[in-house]
C-alpha cells in the first residue's frame, strides 16, 4: 500500500500563530509547561509541532491531546485540525520520539517543588506597576534560587511565568508607560529563562530567550536591558566556540550601557569581552581588556547597579579572569585565580563555588607541572556538591576533570578518585 499523502493542518497553525503569537518552540515549551501542570511528563519539541502543522502527524498521541484541549479551553483535537486515522491503517508516519528534550539536566532535575513564580489570575484586564513589580520579584526568585541548586528545577517555572508575561502584554489593558514598564520586566525574565536553558546545557533555547529580550529593550528603549542581553550572547557565543561574536556581542554591550550603566556593569562586559579575545589566543587584547574590567570594578558599587549583577562579586571578577586564563594556556595563573574565586564565595553561590573548584582540579592535572594530588583533592571537593547542585554544566565539568585525571590514573590518590566518580555516576 502507498503512503497516506501528507494533509497540513492550517487550523493548529492558526492557533498558535493567531491567538498564541508563538514560534513553534515557544509552542513546544507551553505544551511541555502545561503538560507539568497536568502531571504528565512530555519531552515536545519545535519538530513535533512542525510534525502536527505539516500533516507528517494525523493524531497526536492521548497524551498529547489531553494537553492540548486544556491548552485550547476544551476544544477537541478534531476543532484543531487533527484527524482520525481510518481503523486499523497505520499512520503514514510515526510521531518523532520525545527524545529531543531528555537531555541530562543533573541529578533529580524535575526534583523539588514548583515555584509559583506570578500570581494567578483570569483574564488579564488593566495591567500596571503590581504585575511589572511582580514579574521583578520572579527574576529576583529565579537568581536566588539559581545560585544555589542550578537550573534544572526552575526551568519549567520560569517558562510558565514568561508565557504569563507575555499574555499579560498581549491580552491586557496597557498604558504606554506602562507598556513599556512591563516590556523591560518581561525582557529581564526571559533573560533569567535563558539562563536556566544555558546552565541546562540547551544553549539553543538560550539564544532564542536573549533574541526575545533583545527585541524587549529595543521596543522599550531600555538601554539598560540591552547592554544586559549583549552581555548574555557574548557569554553564550564563548561557550559555543564563536570567539569572535564573543568579541563583538561584548562590545555591543558596553556600547549600549555607556551612558546608562554602572562601572561595574561595564567592567564585567569588558571580561566578557576578554573572554573572547582568550579564545581567540589574543593574549595583549586579553590582558587589555582584564586590566580596564579591574580599573572599572575598583570605582566600587552605584546606585545603577541592577539587582541581577549582585553575582559580580570579587570572588566572580578573579574567576572570570581565570578563564580567560585557561584559555591561553596560562594554566598555573588560572588554577590560583579559580582557587581564589571559590575562597571569596565562602558559602554563596554553590553551583559557581562547584564549577570554580572542577576548573582548579583540570588546571592542576594539565598545567605544564602537573599536581595530580592537588587535582584530586579539588576533585573530591566538587563530588560534595552532588546532588544538591543540578547543572548540566556541572556534570560537563565533571566529565571535564575526569577525562583530564585519566593521564595520571597510576597515582593512587587519582585512582581513589576515579573509582568513587563512577560510582557516584553509576549511582545517578
Amino acid at each position: 500500500m502507498a503512503d497516506r499523502p501528507r494533509v497540513p493542518n492550517p487550523q493548529l497553525r492558526a492557533v498558535r500563530e493567531r491567538e498564541f503569537q508563538m514560534s513553534r518552540q515557544e509552542f513546544a515549551r507551553l505544551i511541555v509547561t502545561t503538560g507539568a501542570e497536568m502531571g504528565e511528563t512530555v519531552g515536545c519539541t519545535s519538530r513535533l509541532v512542525a510534525a502536527w502543522e505539516d500533516g507528517e502527524v494525523q493524531l497526536p498521541r492521548a497524551v498529547y491531546r489531553r494537553i492540548l484541549t486544556r491548552l485550547t479551553g476544551g476544544r477537541a483535537p478534531e476543532a484543531l485540525g487533527f484527524r482520525r486515522p481510518c481503523t486499523g491503517a497505520p499512520p503514514a508516519v510515526r510521531e518523532p520520539k520525545d527524545t529531543a528534550d531528555h537531555r541530562d539536566d543533573g541529578p533529580a532535575a524535575e526534583d523539588g517543588p514548583a515555584l509559583d513564580l506570578l500570581p494567578r489570575r483570569g483574564a488579564p484586564g488593566r495591567i500596571g506597576t503590581v504585575e511589572a513589580r511582580a514579574l521583578d520579584h520572579a527574576v529576583t526568585t529565579i537568581y536566588a534560587h539559581d545560585h544555589d541548586h542550578g537550573s534544572a528545577a526552575l526551568r519549567r517555572d520560569a517558562a510558565r511565568a514568561l508565557h504569563t508575561a507575555y499574555q499579560w502584554l498581549k491580552d491586557g489593558a496597557l498604558t504606554d508607560k506602562t507598556g513599556r514598564r512591563l516590556r523591560s520586566a518581561t525582557g529581564h525574565l526571559a533573560i533569567a529563562a535563558g539562563w536556566l536553558s544555558y546552565d541546562s546545557g540547551r544553549p539553543a533555547d538560550a539564544r532564542t530567550l536573549y533574541a526575545e529580550a533583545l527585541a524587549a529593550a529595543r521596543l522599550a528603549d531600555d538601554r539598560a536591558l540591552e547592554g544586559h542581553a549583549f552581555g548574555c550572547l557574548s557569554l553564550l557565543a564563548r561557550a559555543s566556540g564563536r570567539p569572535r561574536e564573543a568579541v563583538t556581542a561584548a562590545q555591543a554591550a558596553q556600547h549600549a550601557v555607556r551612558t546608562h550603566g554602572s562601572p561595574r556593569m561595564r567592567a564585567l562586559f569588558t571580561l566578557r569581552e576578554a573572554g573572547g579575545w582568550a579564545l581567540l589566543g589574543d593574549a595583549p587584547a586579553t590582558d587589555q581588556a582584564v586590566v580596564t574590567a579591574h580599573r572599572l570594578y575598583a570605582q566600587g558599587p552605584a546606585d545603577a547597579d541592577p539587582g541581577w549583577l549582585e553575582f559580580f562579586t570579587p570572588a566572580e571578577l578573579a574567576g572570570l579572569e581565570a578563564l580567560a586564563r585557561a584559555d591561553l594556556g596560562q594554566h598555573e595563573r588560572a588554577a590560583a585565580g579559580a582557587e581564589q574565586a571559590v575562597l571569596l564565595h565562602g558559602t554563596a553561590f554553590a553551583r559557581n563555588r562547584a564549577l570554580y573548584t572542577a576548573d582548579i582540579a583540570v588546571q592542576h592535572a594539565v598545567r605544564n607541572r602537573p599536581e595530580p594530588e592537588a587535582a584530586a583533592e579539588a576533585a573530591g571537593r566538587l563530588l560534595t556538591y552532588l546532588p544538591e547542585v543540578r547543572s548540566d554544566r556541572l556534570l560537563q565539568q565533571l566529565r571535564n576533570v575526569e577525562s583530564a585525571l585519566q593521564r595520571h590514573a597510576a597515582v593512587p590518590a587519582v585512582a581513589d578518585w576515579l573509582e568513587e566518580y563512577r560510582t557516584t555516576a553509576g549511582a545517578r
